[in-house]
């Protein structure tokens, strides 16, 4: 099973760890790695996420809590896409 990261992924996690490195940098630093580390156990077991109800496809697009974090991700053939990353206070419920 590989792991991919969408460009909108990728955004999200930099615009996160900025806006942590603004009040505390040092956390920050460990923020990447972490959330990286607990987004790989995907490959192992990817069905781990809650189903999005609202997905046209519910079963293969899923919720990952990470922490304080929300991972949505996309299984398709042999690969999970991750689509977008949210802090759990942020306004991420509206979002497919």
């Amino acid at each position: 099973m590989k792991l991919l990261y969408t460009p909108e992924a990728v955004t999200d996690l930099r615009r996160l760890r900025e806006f942590i490195a603004e009040k505390n940098p040092e956390a920050a630093q460990k923020m990447g790695p972490q959330l990286v580390d607990d987004i790989s156990t995907l490959i192992t077991l990817p069905y781990l996420g809650r189903k999005v109800q609202r997905a046209p496809n519910p079963e293969i697009v899923r919720d990952l809590s990470a922490g304080a974090y929300i991972v949505r991700y996309l299984l398709l053939d042999d690969a999970i896409h991750v689509l977008r990353i949210w802090h759990k206070r942020e306004d991420w419920a509206n979002v497919l």
